[in-house]
């Protein structure tokens, strides 16, 4: 998570008044406040600039009692109340400002921040562009912006909206520093994030969650000294403060410290979901397996209760069935193909569920110079999303491909491609190579579109037994999926889908499309690494079974596996979970089957 702060950026963490005055939302106007309304208004700014809370709120009560609009009445109540009531009423009263004046930039980066908190990133990315919109030349709209598309795990555009608010603010805020030096951690830029947080802690010495967030990126770089001195370096700013648990936990975890990590988490009597998750994760190594689901049950559960987004399986589905329904033997037969663009750097996917291998894939395969590392690369989405735009019609994905019957839309296709190339560009992957990953999650998704636009790209299908994709999927905090990892039946209902809808893909047509087994890479690596690396047309170097030395930080929950050398205590770890798992079996029995897994 970024860091907020009120001086940078204009927006606290949590404002309501819906529950906490009885306002009436729905009777808000707009009209024009006179002069004993502006007096009233004065006297709550003075009182708040003078302490007294409790004089401020009720006179603007009372203002929003005469004129129930009045933004800038809403605004400082909404300060006045910061943290005192529900997120959801917070954000509730925030939307109506917003809706009461569209071009209130100030009250819009707020609702994008707040409505990021709550998990939603594509809601906060709308509101996020608008306020960019509204104030192209206001630093702070850049540095919100920045501040979601980080969270929503586009790190590549994010960049531009940091380096646009350093250059309009002139200055070198700590808090922006910080945010910025996230930014380029998430996209594997070790020595540059670095470089960012020990600035940012220079003009902020006795800032809290930067030292902690530098430690993270210490630790995620097998730094071990140096993040402990750094999460020391916090705890004497702020002795026994909760949030050094975790930080602490993960770091003796790193460091095999297992008793010492579960003792950590073990000693506080109430631990957030993501504490929960990492006490699991512990107990699953110190081989206490009832220990570890229980743990994982209760994460998810906090989870739950802080308004954490339920997996959106309606939307799931519907998408699902359209791209079913459109991506037909017979339909494909009559579409063209796009003609492959040898004057720029070519893909290479990797697909696969989360916590299937795919990183230890991308890992391996970019451990020379031959493939550059793209990680997580959002385009294939974007695509999709921008598709009715970019061919003119008046029809959503995946429908608008009907276009390309079309003699002014014949190369559509071309469009598309080279709106995907563009933005690898844009995004700095593959200077220097020929061939680039793309290893965004569920990319099989899209299995039709990509044997469209990138018709000759190598398609790398990473599987891995559903029951163990399912498990690790549940015991980390991953959105990916319509936020299906929200509990373990609909991680499982997402993963059949999926598997149901890439069977379909496979019969309707012929990709250039391999599958790997991680059960296979971990039994038999140099032989599934040969084979990797002669259906994509490079050659096989030692240095790719030397994956763990690949200095390229993977920016993926399996950070930590993949600095080690492969190892099978992850090989059918869903046995020991079996008793766990037995509801789910039967969602994913039909997957198991087909892929040749067994549950016996």
């Amino acid at each position: 998570m970024a860091l907020t702060d009120p001086r940078a950026c204009a927006c606290g963490s949590g404002l309501n008044h819906a529950g906490c005055c009885g306002l009436n939302l729905a009777a808000l106007d707009r009209s024009p406040p006179d002069a004993p309304l502006l007096a009233l208004m004065a006297r709550a700014q003075q009182a708040r600039e003078q302490g007294d809370a409790a004089l401020a709120e009720q006179l603007c009560v009372e203002v929003l009692e005469q004129s129930p609009g009045q933004p800038e009445a809403l605004w400082l109540l909404s300060r006045l109340c910061d943290g005192r009531a529900s997120p959801a009423a917070v954000e509730a009263l925030v939307g109506r400002i917003v809706a009461l004046n569209p071009n209130d930039a100030r009250a819009t980066r707020e609702l994008a921040l707040r409505v990021m908190r709550r998990g939603a990133p594509a809601e906060a990315e709308a509101h996020a562009r608008n306020a960019v919109r509204m104030a192209p030349l206001d630093p702070q709209s850049h540095a919100v912006m920045g501040m979601v598309l980080t969270e929503a795990l586009k790190p590549h555009t994010a960049e531009a909206h940091y380096r646009q608010a350093l250059t309009l603010s002139g200055k070198r805020d700590p808090i922006l520093l910080a945010n910025y030096a996230l930014c380029l951690r998430m996209q594997g830029r070790m020595a540059e994030s670095r470089a960012l947080y020990e600035e940012a802690q220079a003009g902020a010495p006795l800032e809290f969650q930067i030292l902690l967030d530098w430690a993270k990126l210490e630790e995620a770089d097998h730094r071990f000294a140096r993040a402990g001195a750094l999460i020391d370096a916090a705890e004497r700013l702020t002795p026994n403060h909760p949030g050094l648990r975790l930080p602490r936990a993960v770091l003796l975890g790193r460091q095999g410290d297992t008793q010492s990590a579960l003792a950590m988490l073990d000693g506080s009597a109430q631990l957030s979901g993501e504490e929960w998750m990492e006490r699991g994760r512990l107990l699953d190594r110190a081989g206490r397996f009832d220990e570890a689901f229980a743990a994982f049950d209760t994460g998810r559960a906090v989870w739950r209760a802080e308004g954490k987004p339920h997996y959106a399986a309606q939307t799931a589905a519907r998408l699902a069935g359209r791209l079913r329904g459109f991506f037909t033997a017979s339909r494909l037969a009559t579409l063209p193909r796009a003609t492959t663009r040898y004057d720029r750097p070519q893909p290479v996917f990797i697909l696969g569920f989360p916590r299937s291998g795919t990183t230890l894939v991308e890992q391996t395969l970019t451990a020379t110079t031959a493939i550059a590392a793209g990680g997580e690369l959002p385009l294939v989405w974007e695509v999709t999303n921008a598709m009715s735009r970019l061919l003119d019609s008046p029809l959503r994905y995946p429908d608008a491909l009907a276009e390309l019957w079309l003699g002014d839309r014949s190369e559509g296709l071309e469009v598309l491609r080279d709106h995907y190339l563009y933005r690898a560009h844009q995004f700095g992957v593959a200077r220097t190579s020929a061939l680039f990953t793309d290893k965004m999650p569920l990319n099989e998704m899209h299995l039709g579109l990509i044997g469209l636009i990138f018709p000759d790209a190598p398609l790398i299908h990473v599987l891995r037994h559903p029951l163990d994709v399912v498990l690790s999927v549940y015991s980390n905090n991953l959105t990916h999926g319509f936020n299906c990892a929200a509990t373990l039946e609909t991680a499982a209902r997402h993963y059949a889908l999926i598997a149901d809808l890439v069977e379909h893909y496979r019969s309707q047509m012929t990709p250039r499309y391999l599958t790997v087994r991680y059960e296979d890479m971990v039994r038999d690596q140099e032989r599934e690494v040969r084979r990797m690396l002669d259906f994509v047309g490079v050659k096989f170097e030692p240095a790719h079974l030397r994956f763990h030395e690949n200095r390229r930080h993977a920016p993926t929950a399996s950070y930590a596996q993949v600095t080690e050398p492969l190892y099978d205590r992850s090989l059918e770890r869903w046995r020991r979970y079996r008793a766990h798992l037995a509801p789910v079996i039967p969602i994913l029995r039909p997957a198991i089957e087909r892929l040749g897994y067994s549950i016996d």
